[in-house]
């Protein structure tokens, strides 16, 4: 394993990682572009459809907890990773053998829509203590800010290089892009080697499964950090989600009266304050500590709504507080997701961390549709500004989880730091008791 001197940059093993998590993140923005298309252009689906076609890429964060339970007890967390990618990249390119066939249905983009966000959830599950055991403790933020900073151009160049796909080779063919991103994911996963620890194997039956589920969410709720962390970020995501992109651009196009060009242009330059802030993240949380970061950014993220809700004046000056509200949101964001990210990764032990993310994914993404569902309804009655304010006050109101817990007082990730217990030396046993 790489030593705590050494970058990242050269360690073959997590610069394979991180290429092929970096072009599927590129190829992930071409899907989220182009299903939504071709349920539109092609199939003429309505609003609603469209809604029911991004609730179903969600609904499987659902069954997390479970799915986490099971993938604790697999050997082979990395299989289970290459496994998720190869099945995303078949699912996918069955639209484009559709569409060559004339035969693209509604119904065929639901079951791809659930059907690849499954195998998202098992990925993400196998994710945590695959790469916990291949990056260093002392280089965890490090290696987040890395990741993030590449999933954070994707949204600044992804939509781009999507737009103009789907332009040059139409929607359903275009999404071959993303199926060849998973593939190229997979290829660059199959020769990493992580030293994973050995799993304890027992009944898989239904109630040991539904036991080791539930054990995960005991786990969370009864550890300070996690226990705090899950809350703030449940509060963030249900209120930024009350404002939705989707709240946003009708927001800016019907209130601050801004051409489509405009909104573009403004959202894909307030975007990079999301890649500043992947890339000082580790610089910020040096200086303040990562407990002060995490506070900030939970902050700052939900926070920058309100920046928008104050609008006025000529068309330039409209749309450069969109641009801004973008900007400090993504700055935001990656603070909190860089350092929480980490902080979790340190403290969860091994033979833990799948049924810890499961139960945490569970919670904190099932709040996403009731928040948009909120959102709808908030707009229609209040207005969308009043929406904003509402969602800006509400998800900067989530620092009260972090407040009293022991996350403030953070300032590293080293096991000698107060309530830094070593993730590598707690078992499983030890933390359920």
């Amino acid at each position: 394993m790489t030593s705590p001197q050494t970058s990242l940059w050269r360690d073959r093993r997590f610069v394979r990682f991180w290429t092929g998590q970096s072009v599927s993140q590129f190829g992930d923005r071409v899907s989220e572009l182009a299903l939504p298309l071709i349920a539109v252009t092609a199939l003429h689906a309505t609003a609603n459809q469209v809604a029911w076609l991004t609730a179903l890429v969600w609904a499987p964060n659902l069954l997390a907890i479970v799915l986490g339970a099971w993938v604790d007890h697999q050997a082979q967390k990395r299989r289970l990773m290459i496994l998720a990618d190869l099945a995303r990249a078949c699912v996918l390119l069955t639209l484009p053998a559709a569409y060559l066939a004339d035969a693209v249905t509604l119904g065929q983009l639901y079951v791809v829509a659930a059907l690849t966000g499954a195998a998202a959830v098992l990925f993400n599950t196998a994710y945590p203590p695959f790469f916990a055991h291949l990056v260093p403790r002392s280089s965890y933020i490090d290696a987040n800010s890395k990741l993030s900073a590449s999933r954070s151009a994707s949204y600044i160049a992804g939509p781009a290089i999507g737009g103009a796909l789907v332009q040059a080779l139409s929607a359903p063919v275009a999404v071959i892009a993303d199926a060849l991103s998973f593939l190229a994911s997979a290829a660059l996963l199959r020769p990493i080697r992580v030293d994973e620890p050995a799993t304890t194997t027992g009944g898989a039956g239904r109630c040991s499964l539904l036991r080791r589920s539930r054990e995960g969410l005991a786990f969370v709720v009864r550890h300070p950090i996690l226990r705090a962390s899950l809350g703030c970020a449940t509060t963030v995501n249900f209120f930024t989600f009350v404002s939705g992109t989707g709240l946003i651009v009708l927001f800016a196009d019907r209130v601050l009266a801004l051409s489509a060009g405009t909104i573009g242009l403004a959202l894909g330059i307030g975007s990079t304050g999301a890649l500043l802030g992947a890339v000082i993240s580790p610089r910020i949380s040096q200086r303040i500590g990562v407990g002060r970061s995490i506070a900030v950014g939970a902050v700052l993220f939900p926070a920058s709504l309100a920046i928008a809700a104050t609008a006025t004046g000529p068309s330039w000056a409209r749309a450069g507080t969109l641009g801004a509200t973008e900007f400090f949101a993504g700055l935001g964001v990656m603070l909190f997701d860089v350092n929480l990210n980490s902080l979790q990764t340190a403290v969860i032990p091994d033979g833990m961390r799948s049924r810890v993310a499961g139960a945490y994914s569970t919670v904190n993404y099932g709040v996403r549709p009731i928040g948009a569902v909120a959102g709808g309804a908030l707009a229609t009655f209040t207005g969308l500004r009043a929406t904003l304010i509402t969602a800006a006050v509400g998800g900067a109101l989530s620092l009260l989880w972090l407040l009293p817990s022991p996350i403030p007082g953070i300032r590293s990730l080293a096991p000698e730091t107060p309530h830094m217990e070593t993730a590598e030396g707690q078992s499983a046993e030890t933390a359920n008791r």
